[in-house]
């Protein structure tokens, strides 16, 4: 049993105007030739970096510089990838405030895509996303730290926010989450938590692996982490995967020539007996608002950056033919 999943997919701005409003293009294009290797796994997760909606005004546009925003027709896409969930809990989702947050979620729905991390309250925006399995249950649960402005409330549309330290979550978050994870658990036999944190480069901070680490002591199964722009190293922490970032997966970002934000992987996780065996990495690359399978210096440039950052928590990725492969024990 296998549930694929990617960094950051932002559909809004130059990919939105050029690939999702174009009827020329079929929405499978946007996929290309990763789409097979979406295809063959059982479930798809995304981290949604944009809202989807034809609604709403820029949220704060003096203030904030970047705002995301997709074309309705967009769910086509993310249903001819059959994507199975999309977190929202980032910073671009209520880009166009609370009308095109709600509109976004109808559409969602209306395509079949199972959501969390966002909502009309906060009750919506903790309710996790639950999906069948060939063999049980998935629990996803999405959270950031990201706007705190937009952090849903009881009658308050917006996002599932946490607040950490170096020691994790401070109150009212910790206590919040561990129920929140207790609940999920009752439900699902399997739990993600996908976590939208920290800044756009560099390594994860002691701050955020305290995070990551009261995360699986809560009960989760893999912590999935984005928002940085590159892929960071993988950590096995207590017999558990934490993935401190899985980066950019489709965008329009300028490229930097150093970090080269426009590589990352299709990451594959691997279920035996109930719980994650091992993770396989597809290199891909983003090119012309696509994503691409990678080809031969940036299968190279993956492979070394990505078994220095590995080896920085002890861990150690073999690659094999191009792709990547991490026992998790």
């Amino acid at each position: 049993m296998q549930i694929a999943l990617t960094g950051d997919v932002m559909l809004g701005r130059l990919v939105d105007q050029y690939v999702i409003r174009n009827q020329s293009i079929g929405p499978d294009k946007i996929w290309s030739d990763v789409l097979p290797l979406m295809l063959k796994a059982d479930r798809r997760l995304i981290n949604l970096e944009c809202v989807i909606s034809g609604r709403g005004r820029e949220w704060q546009p003096d203030s904030k510089v970047f705002h995301f925003r997709a074309h309705p027709r967009a769910t086509d896409f993310l249903r001819a990838a059959k994507i199975d969930c999309v977190t929202l809990a980032n910073n671009h989702v209520l880009d166009y405030g609370t009308d095109a947050l709600i509109e976004c979620l109808a559409l969602l729905d209306r395509a079949g895509v199972k959501r969390t991390g966002a909502g009309a309250s906060l009750m919506e925006a903790l309710t996790p996303a639950i999906l069948d399995l060939p063999q049980g249950r998935l629990g996803v649960v999405s959270l950031t730290d990201n706007e705190p402005e937009w952090e849903a409330g009881e009658k308050k549309p917006g996002t599932h926010y946490i607040a950490y330290d170096a020691k994790g979550l401070v109150e009212p978050y910790g206590s919040r989450l561990a129920q929140a994870l207790k609940q999920v658990r009752r439900q699902a036999d399997l739990v993600i938590v996908s976590a939208h944190v920290g800044p756009n480069w560099g390594p994860p901070s002691a701050a955020m692996r305290a995070l990551a680490y009261q995360i699986i002591d809560l009960g989760a199964d893999l912590y999935w982490g984005h928002s940085n722009h590159t892929p960071q190293g993988i950590e096995i922490y207590k017999g558990k995967a934490i993935l401190y970032s899985t980066g950019d997966f489709i965008d329009d970002y300028a490229v930097d020539s150093t970090e080269r934000n426009d590589l990352s992987f299709l990451l594959v996780l691997e279920l035996e007996r109930g719980r994650i065996a091992r993770i396989f990495l597809h290199p891909v690359c983003i090119e012309d608002l696509y994503v691409r399978l990678a080809k031969d210096q940036e299968i190279a440039f993956l492979q070394r950056t990505m078994q220095a950052k590995c080896a920085a928590f002890g861990s150690r990725i073999l690659f094999h033919d191009g792709v990547g492969m991490l026992e998790v024990s």
